[in-house]
């Protein structure tokens, strides 16, 4: 054979080796920006929810004192747990701090409902508690739509090859959003 082909023949190889591993990291590497956004697009679905939510809690607070206004307590803690909530945007982890003790707070109020047959038989008092349980589902679901998407992105950043090409462009793991609901659709009654 010709010495100028042998010479070249480690090019011939390693040219299509080098392109096809060339492609594959920019392959994944867009796989891992498309999980990126469509975690971040899933938080903002959450977000809504939590807002919607939020905006919930002063109608229920004032419905709720004027059956019980000596329950001060409830209504201030209430009052302050939704503030918190509604500040706290640096991260999810936070966020999760904040609707944790946001859902305490509103299980309270809830709670107290109980102690006062007029305040649980008002129509707007029912009206606003069924809401609740309807943007609590909804939570729900954006919750589960958002863990999927942050179940995936954890699983890139931690598989060969894409953890490699994740710690390269610094992509990260995601924390899951865990809150107990803070009102549950009742089981019917047989």
């Amino acid at each position: 054979m010709n010495t100028s082909f042998m010479a070249l023949l480690p090019c011939v190889v390693a040219v299509p080796i080098l392109v096809v591993l060339v492609i594959c990291v920019i392959l994944i590497y867009n796989r891992l920006v498309t999980m990126r956004q469509h975690v971040r697009e899933s938080w903002a679905g959450i977000d809504v929810e939590l807002k919607r939510r939020c905006d919930l809690i002063p109608n229920l607070v004032s419905t709720a004192r004027g059956y019980a206004s000596h329950e001060e307590d409830v209504f201030r803690e209430v009052t302050e747990a939704r503030t918190r909530a509604l500040d706290s945007t640096e991260s999810p982890e936070s966020q999760v701090r904040a609707e944790q003790h946001l859902v305490t707070r509103l299980s309270g109020l809830l709670a107290l409902a109980e102690s006062y047959p007029d305040l649980k038989a008002d129509h707007q008092f029912l009206a606003l508690q069924e809401e609740l349980v309807n943007t609590e589902d909804r939570l729900a679901a954006a919750r589960r739509f958002y863990n999927g998407n942050v179940r995936t992105m954890n699983a890139l950043c931690d598989t060969f090859p894409s953890n490699v090409v994740a710690r390269m462009g610094s992509f990260k793991h995601e924390p899951f959003f865990e809150v107990e609901p803070c009102i549950r659709r009742e089981a019917p009654q047989v």
